[in-house]
């Protein structure tokens, strides 16, 4: 496609289509945010040393996508209940799709129709195997999935406009083919989060001793070391007092020799404080509370039961619901009136407020029982 006719399709709209033209950003998945050689640029990389070796990430991830999971969803037809709880190769729908959202930003679902074809399964791609092909106005024409050496092509529509990808995002502000994961925005938090917990490893096998240096002292008539003697001094600290297996051992300084301590110990470092610091922030960039993932605060069990409430009110419903608005969205194309929709008043977590709503709506004298039942939701 060349220049004009590019500007035609921008200006005009392409005559056939009304939507407008869409780009890709070259951005990318992470929204641009510098990394440096702690942070990998790579989404295989990030989820390793996020999700893989880290254990708040895990378990904040863990916990909304488990959630998600397991929320009790509205009465279903008979055809769609299958499809939304079913497991296949293993895994759950709705938490693979939550923690596809969470990492990735993008989810992919595959629509595999049986002999009549009826929906009769739907599997969770991984989306870094995903590349969108764009048509030549930028709407995704076609996915393309990539394992290995083998490469599938699902259109986006078939001849009856239905979908056989669901593709789920997270908002993107400066792509419009992909969204936006969490991986980007705690992946500083996740450097300085892992960095601590080596340096306090290796601080361990080093008995719990700072490093330091053995200064010679040269005494009045300025003498220094000859060169045999800093080769023998070097190798029989290398030999007899380096290493985890030689830390606590005592060491036996000769004349002009004195031990001085160069690094900064935990106090010094506030070590505990930094730690639980970044364990905070990659908590808030996956919109879990630190407090259900057992860091330092005030934990109490009032505070403990807001937070889950919190969790629930702000991650856990906002995602369950972009899920299923858009599994709703695609199956609709094969069913009428398909309404996925989690089930608030079965959350336990949930109880108090409707509870409260309950207490509120019988005491409205004004309205009548057949108002209240409908506001109640009750039929």
């Amino acid at each position: 496609m060349n220049i004009w006719n590019s500007l035609t399709l921008a200006f005009k709209g392409g005559g056939e289509r009304s939507q407008p033209p869409l780009g890709r950003s070259y951005i990318g998945t992470y929204g641009g945010a510098s990394f440096s050689g702690d942070t990998p640029f790579s989404y295989e990389g990030q989820v390793r040393e996020a999700y893989v070796n880290n254990a708040v990430a895990q378990r904040a991830v863990r916990i909304v996508a488990e959630g998600v999971g397991g929320a009790p969803l509205a009465s279903m037809g008979d055809d769609i209940a299958p499809l939304v709880n079913a497991i296949s190769a293993g895994q759950s729908l709705l938490e693979t799709i939550a923690a596809h959202l969470l990492l990735h930003g993008n989810s992919y679902v595959q629509v595999m129709c049986g002999p009549d074809d009826q929906p009769v399964e739907l599997f969770a791609l991984r989306p870094d195997r995903i590349t969108i092909e764009p048509d030549e106005k930028g709407w995704p024409a076609a996915y393309a999935y990539r394992a290995g050496e083998h490469q599938t092509r699902f259109a986006a529509l078939d001849a009856m406009g239905r979908p056989a990808i669901i593709h789920i995002k997270a908002f993107h502000p400066t792509d419009d083919h992909y969204g936006l994961g969490c991986l980007g925005a705690a992946a500083k938090a996740v450097a300085v989060h892992n960095a601590a917990a080596h340096w306090n490893k290796a601080l361990l096998d080093n008995a719990a001793r700072p490093s330091g240096a053995l200064v010679f002292d040269p005494g009045p008539d300025g003498s220094v070391l000859s060169a045999d003697q800093f080769d023998r001094l070097k190798a029989e600290m290398e030999a007899s007092f380096a290493g985890s297996g030689n830390a606590g051992r005592p060491m036996l300084l000769e004349g002009g020799l004195k031990w001085q301590s160069m690094s900064m110990t935990p106090a010094d470092m506030d070590f505990v404080a930094l730690k639980a610091v970044a364990a905070r922030e990659i908590a808030l960039a996956f919109g879990v509370p630190p407090m259900l993932l057992g860091l330092p605060g005030d934990n109490s069990y009032a505070n403990y039961r807001e937070a889950n409430r919190a969790l629930w009110r702000l991650t856990i419903l906002p995602l369950a619901g972009k899920i299923l608005d858009g599994l709703s969205g695609a199956l609709g194309a094969w069913w009428d009136d398909v309404g996925l929709t989690v089930d608030r008043d079965q959350i336990p977590a949930l109880s108090e407020d409707r509870e409260r709503l309950w207490k509120q709506v019988s005491a409205a004298d004004f309205l009548s029982p057949e108002e209240k039942r409908a506001m109640l939701g009750v039929e």
